[in-house]
C-alpha cells in the first residue's frame, strides 16, 4: 500500500512543478521507522518517482523491504544497510521463535543485491547481537529495533564526520575554491544523513567556501539527474546537470577541480567499486590532474577481500537500457550488457575519506591499518 506523503517537504500535491529551496534537514529522511517494534512500520520514500513524485512505501512485511532494495525504490549502500536492519526487525515478528524468523528474515534480505557490503555488515551485526542475547525469545524484536535504530544513527554521525574530512582534503590539495565533479548519487537520498561524497559540498556550502558542482547525469537510471541535481539544487548549492559523455570536455576546460564520489565497496587494495561509469571518470580525472576522492563508511570496506577483482558485480536487465523510463529507444530483441558497478583501481584514487579519517596514499598498507586502528579488520 502506497501513502502519498511529502517527507521531503514539498508542497502537498505529491508532483513537484517548481523550484524549493530546503534546509538541509528536509532531505534526511529517505529511511524511517515510525512506531514501536510490534506494530511499527518503515516507510522507505520511492526513489525510483522522484523527483517527479514523493511516494512513501509502507512496509509492513520483509518481502516489500526486499523488493524495495532490489528495484532501487531504496538505494545507496548505507540506506540500503539501514532498510536492511529494519526489515529484519519486521521479519523478526512475523513468527515464533522470533530468533528463527530472524535469521530467516537475515538471509532473505541478503539475496536482494550482491554488490554494496554494507547491507552485509549491518546483518552480521544484529545477527551477532542475537547470538550474544541471553534474554527471551519475546524480547528479540526489541533487540533488533534498537540495533537498528543504532545503526541508522551511526550512518547519520558518519556523513557529517566524512563532511568535515572531505573539506580538510581539499583544502590540503591546494583548493581555495570548490567545483567538483560527482557521478550516481552519493547523497543524502543514499544514507542516513547528508550522504558521503555530498556530505563534503554540505559542508562545504555551510562553512561559505565558493561552491560550484557538476552532476553526470549517470545512466542508464539517471540517479545524477532525478537524485543528485535534485536534492543539490533543493538545498541551494549552485548545481550544473550534464550527460556523462560531457565530463571529459568540463575537465579540459578547467572547469573541475575535484572529483568526488562515493563507493559500494572498497576492498584491502583500496580499489573501489562504485555506480557503473565512475572508473571512466577516475582515468579522465588522471588524465587532466584532477584529484579523484572517493567518499565512504567504514561499513563499505570489505577486508576480506583483497582487490577489485573479487568484487561480485550485479548485472541489471535489458528493460533499463532499452526502455529506461517506458520509451523504447532501442530494438526491442537487441542484446544488452548492463553492469551496475564497476571498479576504480586505487591508483586512479587521490585519497580516500571515512568518517575516522583521510587515507592517502592509497595502498593496502595505509588501507589495512586505517581499518585495524577503528577495529574494522
Amino acid at each position: 500500500s502506497y501513502l502519498r506523503s511529502p517527507p521531503l517537504r514539498y508542497s502537498h500535491t505529491h508532483t513537484h512543478t517548481h523550484t524549493h529551496t530546503h534546509t538541509m534537514a528536509h532531505l534526511l529522511e529517505v529511511v524511517e521507522w515510525k512506531g514501536d517494534e510490534a506494530s511499527g512500520v518503515l516507510h522507505l520514500i520511492d526513489q525510483t518517482l522522484l523527483p517527479v513524485e514523493t511516494k512513501v512505501i509502507e512496509c509492513t512485511d520483509v518481502e516489500r523491504v526486499w523488493d524495495s532494495i532490489k528495484r532501487l525504490a531504496v538505494r545507496g549502500a548505507p540506506a540500503i544497510a539501514i532498510a536492511g536492519a529494519y526489515g529484519c526487525v519486521i521479519g523478526s515478528r512475523a513468527e515464533k521463535p522470533h530468533r528463527e524468523a530472524f535469521a530467516k528474515a537475515a538471509d532473505y534480505l541478503s539475496t536482494s543485491r550482491p554488490t554494496a557490503v554494507n547491507l552485509f555488515v549491518a546483518l552480521d551485526r544484529l545477527r551477532k547481537a542475537v547470538a550474544q542475547f541471553e534474554g527471551e525469545d519475546d524480547a528479540i524484536p526489541a533487540l533488533l529495533l534498537r540495533e537498528a535504530k543504532h545503526f541508522h544513527e551511526e550512518d547519520r554521525e558518519s556523513c557529517s564526520a566524512i563532511g568535515r574530512n572531505g573539506v580538510t582534503v581539499l583544502k590540503e590539495l591546494g583548493l581555495s575554491e570548490f567545483s567538483l565533479l560527482t557521478h550516481c548519487n552519493a547523497g543524502a537520498l543514499a544514507t542516513g544523513g547528508t550522504g558521503t561524497a555530498t556530505a563534503v559540498m554540505y559542508e562545504a556550502f555551510s562553512k561559505g567556501i565558493p561552491l560550484k558542482v557538476f552532476a553526470d547525469e549517470t545512466r542508464p537510471l539517471l540517479q545524477g539527474s532525478r537524485l543528485t541535481a535534485f536534492e543539490l539544487q533543493s538545498a541551494g548549492i549552485d548545481v550544473t546537470l550534464i550527460t556523462d559523455n560531457t565530463a571529459a570536455k568540463v575537465m579540459a576546460e578547467g572547469k573541475v577541480n575535484g572529483v568526488v564520489v562515493g563507493a559500494d565497496r572498497i576492498v584491502q587494495n583500496g580499489d573501489a567499486a562504485n555506480k557503473i561509469g565512475t572508473y571512466g571518470v577516475a582515468v579522465l580525472a588522471k588524465y587532466h590532474g584532477i584529484p579523484f576522492i572517493v567518499a565512504a563508511p567504514l561499513t563499505t570496506f570489505d577486508p576480506k577481500k583483497e582487490s577489485g577483482d573479487d568484487i561480485p558485480i550485479e548485472e541489471r536487465g535489458k528493460e533499463e537500457v532499452i526502455r529506461g523510463f517506458g520509451k523504447l529507444t532501442a530494438p526491442e530483441s537487441i542484446q544488452t550488457y548492463s553492469p551496475a558497478f564497476d571498479v576504480t583501481p586505487s591508483d586512479l584514487i587521490t585519497a580516500i575519506i571515512t568518517e575516522k579519517g583521510i587515507i592517502k596514499p592509497v595502498t593496502k598498507e595505509n588501507v589495512m591499518n586505517h581499518l585495524k586502528q577503528h577495529g574494522y579488520a
